[in-house]
């Protein structure tokens, strides 16, 4: 398992792979507190799908359990396993006392050659934009570069399976549209499955090729369907994006 929003697993660089991944009846229960109530959900490989929800239904959880940090208490998972995971958390986690570089490189698997190394962290910092700070210290980042950092480090090493636990949802509406754009420049380039949880109905529809709508806790799937609106739709301003985010709405009210 990969934590911190860093790559796991070993290898060699090279193109990412996207393993499909398969959720039946899932259950989920803290002491007296039942979280996950039987959740089924098929994620496609190599595509983004947003798992949306309200607060505190269970979407966090239903991320550590994929990633191998809680077990579940009922159901099973197949496709990418707990060593293939990558994981892009709300905070960005960075380790203080290492730089920008040194952060990002640190995921890196040990058998990697140095010029390997050297090269996979200047071509992701390049990717988000960060190279010109490749020297500097977590302390001295503004929070949308601290969380570009994180996605470098998310991406930096090629996993089968990104799970993304709400990583924008502490900035500005504009901070937050360019890290999307960020995300979805570097899923272009290094393709892997992604499950994106989000309580933002504009979030999943700008990120999501699937969108997966959860019930309040304990959760379960209500809905899951494609996301129909084309990339050059998928704007905040386009008639066809306002649309689908009233129907999502209706859906949510009427649970």
């Amino acid at each position: 398992m990969s934590g911190a929003g860093s790559p796991g697993g070993a290898g060699t660089p090279g193109a990412a792979a996207g393993a499909s991944l398969s959720i039946h009846g899932l259950v989920k229960r803290f002491d007296d507190l039942p979280v996950l109530d039987g959740l089924d959900l098929e994620v496609p490989p190599q595509g983004v799908t947003a798992v949306l929800g309200p607060s505190g239904c269970g979407k966090t959880t239903l991320l550590r359990i994929l990633a191998g940090l809680v077990p579940a208490d009922a159901g099973r998972i197949e496709g990418a396993q707990p060593d293939q995971v990558t994981i892009l958390f709300q905070e960005p986690r960075l380790l203080p006392w290492e730089t920008v570089r040194a952060n990002v490189e640190f995921v890196l698997p040990p058998e990697w050659e140095p010029g390997e190394r050297a090269a996979a962290v200047e071509a992701v910092l390049a990717d988000v934009q960060m190279a010109e700070f490749a020297g500097y210290y977590p302390a001295e980042l503004s929070g949308g570069m601290a969380q570009r950092v994180a996605l470098a480090r998310a991406f930096v090493y090629p996993g089968e399976l990104l799970l993304l636990d709400e990583p924008f949802q502490g900035l500005d509406l504009s901070l937050r549209l360019s890290l999307i754009g960020v995300f979805e420049r570097l899923l272009a380039s290094r393709p892997r499955t992604s499950l994106f949880v989000t309580h933002s109905v504009r979030e999943a529809l700008l990120v999501g090729e699937e969108i997966a709508l959860l019930s309040a806790r304990p959760a379960r799937i209500l809905e899951n369907s494609g996301n129909d609106l084309p990339r050059g739709e998928r704007r905040l301003d386009s008639e066809a994006f306002l649309r689908r985010e009233r129907d999502l709405y209706r859906a949510i009210s009427a649970v």
